[in-house]
């Protein structure tokens, strides 16, 4: 057994409730295709410190387009962990959920950029412990709505995470997941009876003709398929925008063109997007429109976060998108 405890004091009320993942990445641009080992050094062209995780990314970006946002997460009882907890209360989000693990280090990522392709290399550290049992229940009844990232990363939160959406929809709080990839390549983990409780599903193409099981690479189909299982699907298609499919028929949007300085955290920018327009009123079409911009907008600067727009930013790059 290992001992925890809490980052702090809850908020009675939210708009959107995120569990997931919260760490330090380091992300190094310019990075080479092939790693030469034999304690061979390569320099490449730029490397930063930023806050990592794909929940965390997405809490960061729904409280800037001004959501009232909590998130629950575990991290290590160490620097890397302080530093996650911090960066995120900095961007307002609220971390009295979160859990303090005494015994496991907080997950760490290294972001290898290479032009527009990135490998990512994570140890998870006390991720793998994150469970449906650290979530108060009272905290979701309190939210409008809950999210979860990075199914496959974190398999006791995927154990109970149909019953934890079943929770949220008794208590009335919409329900939504980013599946993140899987690194086995199996596709289950429970994924489809979570499905069936949630309301929308958020993975981008490829994961969403993994989940559907088309290999024939054919989106529109992968989309009508996901939806005959019970959530929403919007699928991010990164510069070809995105793909929602609803009523039997699909919906598309385009997103901003940008000056790309790396697309990490691009598509988690993207959900805080479509899960702020919904939250604001806003119908199938314009959430997409508004989760394109702001994936688009995150990519202007290196990290998940420091590029995430306003919403009145978002709003006018939505305007100028043909």
């Amino acid at each position: 057994m290992h001992s925890s405890t809490s980052g702090g004091s809850a908020v009675d009320g939210v708009d959107l409730l995120v569990v997931g993942d919260a760490n330090p990445d380091i992300v190094l641009a310019g990075a080479p295709r092939r790693l030469a080992f034999g304690q061979r050094e390569q320099l490449v062209t730029a490397g930063s410190l930023v806050l990592g995780g794909s929940a965390a990314i997405l809490a960061c970006g729904a409280a800037r387009l001004g959501l009232r946002v909590a998130f629950v997460g575990r991290v290590g009882d160490d620097a890397a962990g302080r530093f996650a907890l911090a960066a995120l209360a900095d961007r307002g989000v609220d971390t009295g959920g979160c859990v303090v693990d005494s015994a496991l280090p907080t997950a760490m990522t290294v972001v290898l950029v290479h032009d527009d392709d990135r490998a990512i290399l994570t140890s998870p550290g006390c991720l793998e412990s994150l469970a449906a049992d650290d979530v108060d229940l009272d905290l979701v009844a309190r939210s409008r709505h809950l999210h979860v990232s990075s199914l496959f990363l974190q398999p006791r939160l995927a154990e109970g995470l149909a019953e934890l959406f079943r929770a949220a929809r008794t208590a009335g709080t919409g329900t939504s997941l980013d599946p993140n990839d899987d690194p086995s390549g199996r596709w289950g983990g429970g994924l489809h009876e979570v499905l069936a409780v949630t309301d929308v599903l958020l993975p981008n193409e490829r994961e969403a003709l993994a989940i559907a099981g088309r290999l024939d690479g054919n989106l529109a189909a992968a989309a009508r398929d996901l939806a005959a299982r019970g959530p929403l699907p919007v699928i991010k298609r990164g510069a070809r925008g995105a793909l929602a499919y609803a009523g039997g028929e699909p919906v598309r949007a385009a997103g901003p063109v940008v000056t790309v300085a790396d697309t990490v955290g691009a598509g988690d920018s993207f959900d805080a997007g479509f899960l702020a327009g919904r939250l604001t009123g806003r119908d199938l079409r314009e959430s997409l429109a508004l989760a394109a911009a702001c994936g688009s907008l995150s990519t202007r600067a290196p990290g998940g976060t420091d590029a995430q727009p306003s919403m009145a930013q978002a709003l006018t790059a939505m305007a100028a998108t043909p």
